[in-house]
């Protein structure tokens, strides 16, 4: 079996060059054909040369983008660079800090049998990070739910399978945000648990504004059913209201203007057009094994 991993990166070349080595170490026991796909985001950090043997791992290459497009954006380009131009049965898509843990990747594969072909998502139980990262995390998924009606409780850290790596890459939702695409065109996702890991060198890049806006790509996915609970709620609220209206019970209603106004913006992203020239922004591909 052909498994390809996927990682985007920028400038974190210090953490990717930690976790190629952690991947190869958990690796050992493994008989598959298992190589890596890098998503270089148009990094201004220069990447030292490795020196390590990765004997686990068929194959390294990078993708150098000409521009930084944003992470969501480097998983779709290698999405549908793997798909055109490599053989391969799974993708693994993983983040490059150490967070996706990678001695769950053997989880992953494991469950492969018992998949029945499906695809694989790692369901978050546990994170490693503080309080305070911890309550806009969850109001981030209260957020989700609220306006889409999905709990989604994964990331970027899935196994997905050919047939699925098809429909994302005509997925136009894909340009905009992974996990909202990959929830809309699939619906016997198999999950297994995966417990968030520390990043390996420095503070998290997910502030709380990153997390909002992260909210809010995936609810753009479902802007239609957004749109109607919105309705809804106003229609509801203006009823309830009435007799009391007044500047503060106004607030709510503005607020969710405000968020169906940004909502509007972000789904603009999900520009098939840019979707399907993703590698006129590709630079260069180095092998490096």
């Amino acid at each position: 079996m052909k498994i390809k991993i996927l990682i985007p990166v920028y400038n974190d070349w210090q953490s990717v060059s930690k976790l190629l080595g952690e991947i190869n170490s958990s690796l050992a026991d493994q008989k598959h054909e298992i190589s890596i796909v890098i998503v270089n985001d148009a990094s201004n950090h220069d990447r030292q040369e490795e020196d390590k043997v990765f004997e686990n791992i068929y194959s390294i290459k990078i993708l150098n983008m000409k521009l930084n497009q944003g992470h969501a954006r480097c998983i779709a380009t290698g999405l549908k660079y793997i798909y055109e131009k490599e053989k391969f049965d799974y993708v693994i898509p993983m983040d490059g800090d150490g967070e996706d843990r990678p001695e769950e990747i053997s989880d992953f594969i494991n469950k492969l049998n018992e998949a029945g072909g499906n695809s694989i998502v790692g369901e978050r139980i546990k994170r490693s990070e503080s309080t305070t990262f911890k309550i806009c995390y969850y109001a981030h998924k209260l957020i989700t739910f609220t306006f889409t009606g999905k709990l989604i409780k994964f990331g970027n850290f899935t196994c997905l399978s050919k047939s699925t790596v098809e429909k994302m890459i005509n997925e136009k939702a894909t340009w905009n945000s992974f996990s909202g695409s990959l929830m809309k065109i699939e619906k016997n996702l198999i999950t297994i648990p995966s417990i968030r890991g520390l990043r390996y060198f420095g503070p998290s890049k997910m502030s709380f504004y990153n997390l909002i806006k992260h909210s809010l790509s995936i609810i753009s996915v479902f802007r239609t059913t957004v749109l109607i609970r919105s309705a809804l709620f106003i229609i509801i609220y203006i009823l309830l209201i009435k007799s009391n209206a007044s500047i503060i019970t106004a607030i709510p209603l503005v607020f969710l203007l405000i968020a169906i106004y940004s909502i509007s913006n972000l789904a603009l992203r999900e520009n098939m057009d840019e979707f399907k020239n993703a590698f006129s922004n590709i630079n260069d591909i180095e092998q490096i094994k």
